[in-house]
């Protein structure tokens, strides 16, 4: 965000963009040599029949694999576990990871544990993880985390009940195929929390103290998108348009973040997600009309602009005013989004969980990349507002 911010970008080696790209998947695996993937996924997309159109293509060229289906929502060390066990079990000489943040983020977390020692623990950030494992094919289903593109990875530790940022070179997928077509099979809650998710991330990216020219092109691309077709895809599942201008916006976001990192919102979203198993795009939702709020005087210019490519304001707004409209747009949204609060769905956190929550915020390292950077007293101030 300031003049003397350099820009260092890391991001896959080959990216294929459209509708009908995953089908590609045996081609790009030719291209570099591979022969014989781990497909680590869910069950509910092996249910929908999305896996065996990867693994028709894979038949089709003549290869072998396998899948792992265990993944979980917010996956933890115990999933990750098991998925390095089903990677071991064969001579396999790559991983695809496909789903949303979930399967993706685990299939990035089993390549490089499969050659790095100890416990993932011992690899949180801010340590880099830049010894890399066998090569990460990931294709997105969801279009939200945009983790097809950025060195991040997320792993929940069941002992510590702590989600636990892991990133480098390690952490960057090989290959990313973004193919918006399974999107159109995603139910009306997941489409806002992903949507949202996306939309924080470009959010964040862009009034980040680490953001910089070229992420700030993503994050200003993406923003429009997201609030010009989220409705649309939440009522109307099958619209094309929608879900692929939603699609690329998640991965535009994904590039922005990746680089310029993600600020309060994740560092306070994270925690949530640990403690009441939210998922992650809902308490981000859940968290963004008031870390906003907060976070305006530490950067009242960018937040304007926010408001500006989203349509919220013009140009002749003053920036006061623009950014007032900002944060009283995003309750809207997530009053049409039907976003709830985390005591609607049951979930009660007294003085100590916060303060545990808030200290787990800030040792995350992403709210000092903040315009604003909270006190853990402000953060368990802005728990108490949104609970």
């Amino acid at each position: 965000m300031s003049d003397g911010v350099i820009g260092r970008v890391q991001s896959p080696r080959v990216i294929r963009i459209g509708g009908g790209v995953a089908r590609e998947v045996a081609e790009v695996m030719a291209q570099l040599g591979l022969a014989r993937p781990l497909i680590v996924t869910d069950r509910g997309l092996v249910a929908l029949g999305h896996v065996a159109v990867i693994t028709d293509v894979l038949d089709a060229a003549g290869l072998q694999w396998g899948v792992f289906d265990g993944v979980v929502e917010d996956p933890t060390d115990t999933c990750l576990e098991e998925g390095l066990r089903a990677f071991r079990a064969a001579p396999y000489d790559c991983v695809i990871g496909f789903g949303g943040g979930s399967p993706m983020d685990t299939a990035k977390a089993i390549s490089f544990m499969s050659v790095n020692p100890g416990h993932v623990r011992d690899y949180k950030a801010p340590r880099q993880i830049d010894t890399c494992g066998p090569p990460v094919i990931a294709i997105p289903t969801t279009g939200g985390t945009g983790s097809e593109l950025t060195r991040w990875c997320v792993i929940t530790d069941t002992e510590k009940t702590e989600k636990y940022n892991l990133s480098g070179l390690a952490c960057v997928a090989t290959v990313a195929l973004i193919d918006w077509t399974f999107t159109v099979t995603k139910p009306a809650r997941i489409t806002a929390d992903t949507a949202i998710d996306s939309l924080t991330h470009a959010m964040e990216a862009y009034v980040s103290r680490k953001a910089f020219a070229y992420t700030d092109s993503f994050a200003l691309a993406a923003m429009p998108a997201i609030a010009r077709h989220v409705r649309t895809a939440c009522a109307e599942p099958e619209n094309g348009p929608a879900r692929e201008a939603l699609m690329l916006a998640a991965s535009q976001a994904g590039m922005a973040f990746s680089n310029a990192s993600v600020a309060l919102v994740h560092g306070m979203s994270r925690p949530i997600g640990a403690h009441f198993h939210v998922a992650h795009g809902l308490s981000n939702a859940m968290l963004l009309p008031a870390v906003t709020a907060f976070s305006i005087g530490g950067a009242e210019a960018r937040y304007a602009t926010c408001a500006r490519v989203m349509g919220w304001a013009d140009d002749t707004t003053p920036d006061a005013r623009a950014c007032g409209q900002l944060v009283e747009q995003l309750r809207r949204l997530n009053d049409d989004l039907s976003v709830p609060t985390p005591s609607a769905l049951g979930h009660a956190a007294n003085d100590a969980k916060l303060t545990l929550m808030a200290e787990q915020a800030l040792a995350s390292g992403s709210p000092q990349n903040n315009p604003r950077v909270p006190s853990a007293q402000e953060i368990v101030g802005l728990y108490k507002a949104m609970w």
